[in-house]
């Protein structure tokens, strides 16, 4: 039984406790193992024969070959079912979070094929480089390279977002997400998925509201007629133009200076 750890480099030494590295021969691999909980998650690889884990006394899962292990509770068991070949990186308790959007309860206790937790393409990515990598060292790089771009792409994810909402707001919500931010299609869908956390709406549902303010306010202020609205505000045709007006205001533009009940809100926009 060949077991190594390696240290992280400096940029994840504040989130990677240590990468580590198993080894077993088959024949000294036959045993059901217990494992211990240590307050840490793990982000492992398999890469000899597959690995049983134990949900009962008999019963059993083959663990995905590459997987992170949550949070546990309580002590499990598995089986090797030959040759023991594993590469894991093992997170502080508050390291892995800064990966995945998921909250971390929802992995506990279990294991979560990679391909759950990450975009497919970059996951099977991941994943081959590291089956390919023909020694720990360069497997360390893989990963690192991997982790710090996703560090990286939140940070400046996050920024976006900001910086989507001031375009958003410059062009009157005239302007698509593939006008604002040129990437990949897994980072336009990462950045919806933050834009719906920090700002609580999808930037195409911003973009809408925004546009129908500028229109509602031509509209309350009477500057135009309901065709050069329609026509100035971007919309395609009146007839988008009013189904837009009713989704977020419950009546049609021509009713809605007559309504009672936008008194107020006539009020906010003149």
């Amino acid at each position: 039984m060949d077991y190594k750890r390696f240290s992280p480099s400096k940029d994840l030494a504040s989130i990677v406790n240590f990468y580590w590295t198993l080894e077993v021969a088959t024949q000294e691999s036959s045993e059901k193992q217990r494992i211990v909980p240590d307050g840490c998650i793990e982000l492992a690889f398999i890469l000899g024969d597959d690995i049983r884990r134990y949900t009962s006394e008999y019963e059993y899962i083959i663990q995905p070959r590459a997987m992170v292990l949550g949070q546990t509770v309580s002590p499990f068991y598995i089986q090797p079912t030959g040759y023991v070949n594993t590469f894991s990186a093992s997170f502080f308790p508050h390291g892995f979070s800064n990966f995945i959007s998921m909250p971390l309860k929802n992995i506990r206790n279990k294991e979560t094929s990679i391909y759950e937790l990450f975009d497919n393409d970059e996951a099977e990515g991941l994943e081959r480089n590291i089956i390919k990598a023909v020694n720990t060292a360069e497997r360390i790089e893989i990963l690192e390279v991997f982790l710090l771009s996703i560090l990286s792409r939140q940070q400046t994810i996050e920024n976006v977002v900001k910086e989507t909402v001031d375009i958003l707001f410059l062009n009157n919500g005239n302007i698509s997400i593939n006008g604002i931010i040129n990437s990949d299609p897994s980072q336009r869908r990462k950045l919806e998925r933050q834009f719906l956390d920090i700002v609580g709406v999808s930037p195409k549902q911003l973009g809408k509201l925004i546009r129908l303010q500028v229109a509602l306010r031509k509209l309350i202020n009477q500057e135009e007629s309901l065709t050069n609205i329609a026509h100035e505000s971007h919309y395609y045709d009146q007839s988008h133009f009013i189904k837009d007006f009713k989704e977020f205001t419950g009546v049609k533009p021509s009713d809605f200076l007559n309504e009672k009940s936008t008194a107020l809100s006539s009020l906010f926009y003149k």
